[in-house]
């Protein structure tokens, strides 16, 4: 049982590797599945979803941390899915949602932008000056996006366990690698790693529940019992912390609650 998470450009074939991954190990295979669901339990609409885990926060979303809300939402879902085990996660940010979790298998699939370009040529009918500059745009977002919300390079093949290049090799040459490694002991969920998942996804369902209110909230979880520090002004009402718990609460899973009440300015 592990996750297998698939990060691409766009028409570099990882949509296809990742279906069959999931097809090949009786997975679950998920990608936009993530944003309809937020946009139905958070009362989002779709569209500022997609574009809030694919487009740089602009320098009034950093101050009014829209982004960081949507992010939050999308977070939780994909937490869900992924405390489920057996899935294959293909899109953006799946990784970091969860890099320290040892049964999660990190892929990237790469591909010459030549392929990537006549691929979107046909399927669009764009010209290749067209389809070349909407795929440089589109890679520096994704690069942005990554940097800008976690200061991360989703290029950086650090972040991976295996990069793939579909060239020689090709979609079913990758599927077999992945499958093969995903059965690696090493990929194996252990009751650790079941339970540090299990508590990765309550404390972002708790942080998706609290953040419109408190969007610098911190949430974390050790086994349902729940830590969350919350920045406050420094005339806050004394009754907060109790309404927060109560919040808290009310999501299933969560065993006890505690708040950290933290003045403006001394947050960090």
């Amino acid at each position: 049982m592990s996750i297998i998470t698939i990060s691409r450009g766009s028409f570099s074939k990882g949509k296809e590797v990742a279906e069959k991954v999931a097809e090949n190990l009786s997975y679950h295979s998920v990608s936009r599945e993530v944003i309809l669901e937020a946009s139905q339990d958070f009362q989002i609409p779709q569209n500022r979803l997609d574009h809030a885990i694919h487009d740089a926060p602009s320098i009034i979303q950093r101050f009014t941390f829209e982004k960081q809300k949507y992010i939050a939402y999308v977070a939780a879902e994909i937490l869900a899915h992924f405390k489920g085990d057996n899935v294959v996660y293909h899109g953006l940010a799946g990784h970091f949602f969860a890099k320290n979790i040892s049964h999660l298998l990190k892929v990237r699939i790469i591909a010459n932008m030549e392929d990537r370009i006549a691929a979107l040529m046909e399927r669009d009918h764009m010209g290749r000056d067209e389809a070349a500059a909407f795929l440089k745009k589109d890679d520096h977002d994704r690069k942005s996006w990554s940097s800008q919300i976690y200061g991360l390079d989703n290029t950086d093949y650090t972040l991976y366990d295996l990069i793939i290049h579909i060239d020689k090799l090709t979609i079913d040459n990758a599927v077999n690698i992945i499958c093969q490694t995903a059965t690696m002991p090493q990929f194996k969920a252990t009751a650790e790693s079941q339970q540090m998942i299990e508590d990765l996804s309550l404390a972002a369902k708790v942080r998706a529940l609290l953040i419109n209110d408190h969007p610098t909230c911190e949430v974390t979880s050790v086994g349902g019992a729940v830590a969350i520090a919350v920045q406050v002004t420094r005339n806050a009402d004394a009754m907060l912390a109790g309404t927060i718990e109560s919040k808290a609460y009310s999501v299933h899973g969560v065993v006890s609650a505690t708040v950290k009440m933290i003045p403006a300015g001394f947050f960090s």
